[in-house]
């Protein structure tokens, strides 16, 4: 053989792709963590696409630094396009046996070029997070910084794709920005989500802190709402990805695509039966919220957090459709600031991409105390109905036993847009808890009164306040569409769907909820 031959292009080309693929940044490094059963970032990519689809991009990148070219396939980031459910989606994630992942010039471009490049094909794009930050001294400079700061073109996207993040391990610095931008956050127990490590707060302040209590899976879950689902696998992750995409479109522009299921529209006495007839009973609104919509099609999000709100996405027919409801279950389903939160996120995400929100309302009010006062409450209250005045998306209500005070308009009752509004018949509507109201009525007549008086006098407060409160007397002035038999509830609300399948929906530039900001 001519050892001077030159080497064929095409071969040289498929043995520099199958080596950076193969060993990525250390063959000893990648068997390391298949030893110990952790995923490497192409190992999480081929779990969350459909088999054998992934087309990469920037497999020849490499650091900008000439002394660290051999030694950083990818810059740290891999990424390229695939399909999910056969739909295609732009997926990249971070590679920890490159220098842990950090952030670095060539690695934030790949970021950046594959997030134009979705958004230019319109369609979603999926970030799986494990990094350690900057790296330094890639970042020490002012050109450093410059190029990985957090994305002003992500920053700019109004929702125009859906935008998922799923964090897999120790997660600090760029990959939590990106979670902080995205849609849907999905956290692996185990895994850290944070803007700083703790390593650096003891350094920079002297606090000492662990990484689960920094930023574990229950801090985001419970305390922060900074994610919306947390998983204890990485498979339930990737199919907890797979399922949120399945009830959006892939882009702003598309209508979302209805399953083959139809709805029973025959009467359905047992979804009253889940709901006590005694106010002051509570409830679970998940089992409603379930048994109200098509089987099995009732995805929660933020389960753990605001558990006073109940709020996720679920099918109607077919049709994918938002759910915000009160769950008595939980503080009486009082809306509090927490909730506000919780609430406008999902009906940001619902107004971008064209779906319809259904509001099941049972509802005392709004917390009031010291406490949620210094927590916004008031800013946060106002907020929510702004958001909810400015949907472009149609919107359904139910009013299944109450709806009182602030709370009343807040959950899209009278006044407010909704498509649809509708009550069962023994809720009560007011400005307060009849109860509350009599009391307080009560106390100032009371003065002055013999005790048979005062009897009397209450008893006629309360027949008159609960006369005020019927959903009756709101139908009476067409301030709500009907009183509904709540065993044709779902018939009433599919009616509405299908009508609705059929509207003009408005380009992504009117839907101002597309680029609110939610977090």
């Amino acid at each position: 053989m001519n050892q001077d031959a030159p080497l064929d292009p095409v071969a040289d080309l498929h043995a520099r792709a199958e080596r950076i693929r193969t060993e990525m940044g250390g063959a000893e490094r990648v068997a390391r963590m298949h030893a110990d059963g952790t995923p490497t970032i192409r190992d999480h990519i081929a779990g969350i696409l459909d088999g054998d689809s992934f087309r990469e991009l920037g497999t020849f990148s490499r650091s900008m630094r000439l002394e660290d070219r051999a030694s950083t396939p990818g810059d740290g980031k891999i990424g390229g396009e695939g399909t999910i459910d056969g739909r295609p989606v732009a997926i990249v994630g971070d590679d920890i046996t490159v220098r842990k992942a950090s952030s670095a010039i060539v690695g934030t471009r790949k970021i950046s070029r594959l997030f134009e490049r979705a958004t230019e094909r319109g369609m979603p794009f999926v970030y799986v997070g494990e990094t350690g930050g900057g790296r330094i001294p890639d970042l020490i400079g002012a050109e450093g910084i410059s190029d990985v700061a957090p994305s002003p073109y992500i920053a700019r996207r109004r929702r125009r794709i859906p935008m998922a993040s799923i964090i897999v391990g120790q997660s600090f610095g760029g990959s939590s920005f990106e979670s902080a931008f995205s849609d849907f956050v999905v956290q692996v127990r185990g895994s850290v989500l944070a803007v700083t490590s703790p390593r650096v707060f003891e350094i920079a302040t002297g606090e000492v802190v662990g990484f689960e209590e920094l930023g574990g899976v229950d801090v985001h879950a419970r305390l922060t709402g900074q994610i919306d689902v947390g998983v204890e696998t990485h498979a339930e992750g990737y199919q907890a990805v797979r399922r949120w995409l399945s009830y959006l479109p892939p882009n702003a522009w598309t209508q979302a695509p209805r399953s083959d299921t139809r709805a029973n529209l025959a009467p359905d006495p047992s979804l009253a039966a889940l709901v006590p007839a005694n106010r002051r009973r509570g409830y679970d609104m998940r089992r409603f919220c379930s048994a109200l919509l098509d089987e099995g099609s009732f995805f929660e999000l933020q389960p753990l957090y605001a558990r006073n709100l109940t709020t996720g996405l679920g099918r109607l027919d077919g049709f994918p459709v938002g759910v915000v409801a009160n769950n008595p279950m939980f503080n009486a389903g009082v809306l509090d600031p927490q909730a506000c939160r919780k609430a406008i996120r999902l009906m940001c995400l619902c107004d971008a991409f064209n779906l319809p929100l259904l509001f099941l309302m049972d509802v005392p009010g709004f917390m009031v105390g010291k406490a949620v006062e210094h927590d916004r409450i008031l800013s946060l209250a106002i907020r929510f109905v702004e958001a909810l005045a400015n949907l472009s998306t149609p919107t359904l209500t139910v009013t299944i036993r109450k709806g009182f005070g602030l709370a009343f308009p807040a959950m899209n009752g009278s006044g407010m847009g909704a498509s649809g509004l509708y009550s069962w018949p023994g809720a009560e509507i007011g400005f307060m808890d009849p109860d509350v109201g009599v009391n307080v009525a009560f106390a100032a007549r009371l003065a002055g009164l013999a005790p048979e008086e005062a009897a009397a006098e209450r008893a006629r407060l309360v027949a008159e306040v609960a006369g005020a409160t019927s959903p009756y007397e709101a139908a009476g002035t067409l301030r709500i569409d009907e009183v509904i038999d709540p065993a044709d509830t779902r018939r009433v609300l599919v009616d509405d769907m299908r009508q609705l399948a059929g509207r003009r929906i408005p380009p992504p530039e009117q839907r101002p909820l597309s680029y609110w900001p939610t977090v």
